[in-house]
């Protein structure tokens, strides 16, 4: 049986239509991915995600322990600020891509897919034996929702007496008052656009989520399901577990590798793969591609040479922005640069297409 979100008898009552996705029954789209997409870009639209897991890491031990788990460099995180990084295999593949948020140097909540929530505890936990650390899975303790959009700042401060501007990207505030309901919010964001990500006690989600319905009316704001999170994502280039990166693909190949950093001096799980991924490129590189055919490519489609596969689609549809059909793809490096024409397998016929500049999408 599905898991279910605090939030699920809200889209029940709205009609949403939903699906089952990494375990859980989650509104795939309310009025349509498309409108839902566009709305986002241009004025605000609110997502529940109280399936994403979150972990606590608390002790003195907490930041030597964050620096052995995790690519990126801990050291520069100062306190209330998040950073967005990866936890690896021995051999650099990805176990989990996460944002994790600096409460202090003996406390840190870390926010990773839902998906690989148990893996991902399991794995910390493994690794935890001889670090002054405690490991908790909190996650049913947290809803979260996400307000995304150039409208969201606005309509959430009339919400809060907490001054919002000061709350800078990859930024957080705990104990913030919304609605009435005390809130833990950051300014992450998985959309390409502005945002925040509210998190609250599952208690306080209906009311929250209604409470902002309410406040952004006048604006346009709009319930949005994950199919539009996936398009608005996937403009902006940002990784999606199980699709770009995954145990089999590194941050590297992924396109992550700014959250890798193998010349800290601390030692890492996977740092000596990825250091020589990173100092020598590695053989397969992530990169978007725009469809010169009529043709949607789509995850897991070959990407071809003539006949010789030289890499898979990872994510693809019609871009809502720009109305071009368009993916991302792991392909071998040396058909990596901009300009170069490729064929992708869609059913049965190869298609021309051409490797692009990504992220497609950049706002103002």
């Amino acid at each position: 049986m599905a898991k279910q979100t605090p939030l699920f008898p809200v889209y029940e009552a709205s009609g949403a239509k939903t699906v089952n996705f990494g375990g859980w029954q989650l509104p795939v789209q309310f009025s349509g991915i498309k409108h839902e997409h566009e709305t986002v870009r241009t004025k605000a639209g609110i997502f529940d995600v109280s399936h994403m897991g979150e972990i606590e890491v608390k002790g003195k031990g907490t930041l030597s322990f964050l620096q052995y788990m995790m690519s990126n460099d801990v050291s520069k995180v100062k306190e209330g600020r998040c950073q967005y990084t990866a936890l690896c295999q021995e051999d650099g593949g990805t176990i989990d891509d996460l944002v994790w948020y600096k409460r202090s140097d003996e406390s840190a909540l870390l926010v990773v897919n839902a998906s690989n929530e148990t893996k991902d505890f399991d794995w910390l936990l493994k690794h935890s034996h001889g670090f002054d650390v405690q490991v908790e899975n909190r996650s049913s303790d947290y809803a979260q929702l996400a307000v995304q959009g150039p409208l969201a700042e606005s309509v959430v401060q009339r919400l809060t007496d907490e001054s919002l501007v000061d709350i800078r990207f990859f930024s957080f505030r705990e104990g913030v008052t919304i609605s009435g309901h005390p809130v833990l919010i950051s300014r992450t964001g998985y959309t390409g656009e502005d945002g925040f990500e509210i998190y609250c006690d599952p208690e306080s989600a209906a009311e929250l989520w209604e409470a902002i319905l309410q406040e952004g009316k006048q604006e346009g704001l709009l319930p949005c399901g994950l199919g539009a999170r996936d398009t608005l994502r996937f403009e902006a280039n940002l990784a999606l577990y199980g699709q770009e990166l995954s145990e089999e693909i590194t941050p590297v190949e992924a396109g992550i590798g700014f959250a890798v950093k193998p010349d800290i001096e601390s030692d890492f799980i996977g740092k000596d793969v990825l250091k020589i991924q990173k100092e020598e490129g590695s053989d397969l590189v992530s990169v978007g591609i725009e469809m010169l055919e009529k043709g949607i490519p789509r995850t897991g489609y070959e990407v071809l040479n003539h006949s010789q596969v030289i890499g898979h689609i990872t994510s693809g549809t019609q871009s809502p922005t720009l109305g071009k059909n368009m993916g991302l793809a792991l392909v071998s490096k040396n058909f990596s640069k901009p300009g170069t024409e490729i064929d992708v397998q869609v059913r049965k016929k190869q298609l021309k297409a051409m490797v692009i500049e990504t992220p497609f999408y950049k706002r103002n």
